[in-house]
């Protein structure tokens, strides 16, 4: 008789309906069921020809125009209440065909309002200074003041009337690169498996930071090489869809009147472009400073040379931490006591009653956000794993947005409760900093505390400098396409690289695949927003 090997355990991701209810956000307070949005899509949908009936009017009195804000204010929320419940119902899991196909027809109605309300910014210029400026003192439009002087500014750059509806028409087509990559990185590409101590573990996004601090030095090369081999297979349509995306930033900033891309993606916050170039600069001098403390990587590592797949591993060895769900958010909760009892008392009960769609699943979009609309709760999006203390930092990210989210739409009306994600990073990286000083003194181990420190030295290293180099790689490809020159897979790989270069280093051993990054990075689709996380830290 022979004996049989041991079957081997092998862990691959669940599919969504193997998550425990209790485990997933709650969209009962948008609609209960589908019939319920269905209902408001047609609501929203009959507002269409009303909105449309204003085309001409709106210079004639202030009463008016009041009228149709307010009118407009409604359309406004019944399609934030609609994109949100079939926005987080398709982010659940990009290949549900049904799903995708609600947002599409939520995306397309607002391309049609969009399209019927493109005499609004024109009419809006064309009322003569003198009188707007006395119907911007009158309590008629005080509710809406600051909304229109942030319309009035756009003057120099609004279209005529025809032109501003060939633009809204344009929306869904705009889409298409940022929805290509995301079916593409979240629904298609597949990484394979890879064999650990602990059994065959299925590569995904969420296990890239819990495998990249794993001590296993052979381990943490196999993974990264195993997850750039599945970006090597399609880098070609992702080098596409990000060229895509760069050039549907130019064309709209052409269209405006806008010198650059850059400048028309800052004109919406007042930012002047010098801020970019500031912080640029501010970062390239303090460089040297980064190289130091990869020298100090490496020697404390007591290796012959730095990879990436060494950075994120921590500096002090053997340390174990785990943390389920639960406790990170009860750490999350000790953390923030600062900022008052209402503020723990709110957090705690939406990330452990409902705000949260906590594990990762197969399909669902990776990474994690914080999302709502003005009449629904704060969501957020994780791909929780515990395996270290990254998740429950991330945990804290996005509890910062959704609190801020949560204070702003009740203390703000429908037009003002939104706020520029120019200051948005700053309330949750602020929870991350709340997070930090708890731990350094609740702590009391010597090598806990060390642990702490150096994740808030790779905190500046990942949020500062990486986000700054990405921003500065981003500013580069926009400026090769608004003079005409390639933006081909060969062109954004060379470039990239040139940039890894200034910012590893000489003494950093970078492996080719690094140069793939820049094709997996979901906030180059997002026009310029990733020099945000840096002034917000």
């Amino acid at each position: 008789m022979t004996a049989t090997a041991p079957e081997k355990k092998r862990n691959v991701l669940p599919e969504r309906s193997e998550i425990d209810p209790r485990d997933r956000w709650d969209l009962s307070d948008l609609y209960e069921d589908e019939a319920g949005w269905e209902k408001d899509f047609a609501a929203l949908e009959a507002m269409i020809p009303e909105l449309a009936s204003w085309r001409g009017r709106l210079g004639e009195s202030a009463e008016g125009l009041r009228t149709f804000f307010d009118l407009d204010v409604r359309a406004d929320r019944l399609f934030g209440k609609l994109h949100t419940w079939a926005g987080r119902k398709s982010d659940e899991d990009l290949s549900n065909s049904h799903y995708r196909g609600l947002l599409e027809r939520v995306r397309n109605l607002h391309t049609r309002l969009a399209e019927a309300t493109a005499f609004v910014r024109p009419e809006l210029m064309a009322i003569d200074d003198e009188r707007m400026a006395r119907w911007l003192q009158s309590e008629t439009l005080a509710p809406y003041r600051f909304q229109l002087e942030k319309i009035l500014r756009y003057k120099p750059h609004t279209l005529t009337e025809g032109e501003e509806r060939l633009l809204a028409m344009s929306g869904d087509m705009a889409q298409a690169p940022f929805e290509a990559f995301g079916q593409l990185n979240n629904a298609d590409l597949r990484f394979g498996f890879i064999e650990t101590p602990e059994g065959e573990v299925e590569i995904t996004h969420a296990s890239y930071g819990s495998f990249l601090t794993r001590p296993e030095r052979p381990l943490r090369k196999a993974f990264f090489e195993r997850y750039y081999a599945g970006y090597e297979a399609h880098k070609h349509t992702l080098a596409a869809t990000l060229a895509g995306g760069v050039k549907r930033n130019v064309f709209y900033a052409k269209a405006r009147r806008f010198p650059s891309a850059r400048a028309a993606a800052l004109f919406g916050n007042n930012v002047p472009e010098a801020v970019y170039d500031n912080l640029i600069a501010a970062v390239h001098e303090k460089l040297p400073a980064l190289y130091r403390y990869y020298a100090l990587r490496k020697r404390v590592l007591g290796l012959d040379e730095l990879h990436f797949y060494d950075v994120m591993v921590p500096l002090v060895p053997d340390l174990e931490c785990h943390y389920r769900y639960e406790e990170a958010v009860e750490l999350v909760a000790r953390a923030v006591q600062p900022l008052g009892a209402e503020y723990v008392q709110t957090l705690r009960e939406g990330l452990l009653g409902g705000w949260v769609d906590r594990y990762e699943n197969r399909g669902k979009r990776s990474g994690a956000y914080s999302s709502g609309c003005y009449d629904s709760r704060p969501y957020i999006l994780m791909n929780y794993r515990g395996d270290n203390l990254n998740d429950v930092y991330t945990l804290a990210h996005e509890a910062g947005h959704s609190m801020h989210s949560w204070y702003s739409r009740r203390a703000q009306p429908p037009q003002y409760a939104g706020y520029s994600i120019f200051v948005a990073e700053v309330a949750s990286t602020f929870n991350e900093e709340l997070l930090t000083h708890h731990l350094l003194e609740a702590e009391s181990d010597p090598r806990m505390r060390a642990y702490v420190v150096n994740r808030a030295i790779d905190d500046i290293r990942s949020t500062l400098f990486r986000q700054v180099m990405f921003a500065e790689f981003e500013h580069r490809i926009h400026e090769r396409a608004e003079r005409g020159e390639p933006l081909s897979l060969a062109d954004l790989q060379t470039h990239y690289h040139e940039i890894l270069e200034r910012y590893y280093g000489e003494g950093f051993a970078l492996d080719p695949q690094l140069d793939l990054e820049c094709l997996r990075i979901p906030h180059f689709y997002f026009n310029f927003y990733v020099f945000q996380y840096a002034t917000g830290l």
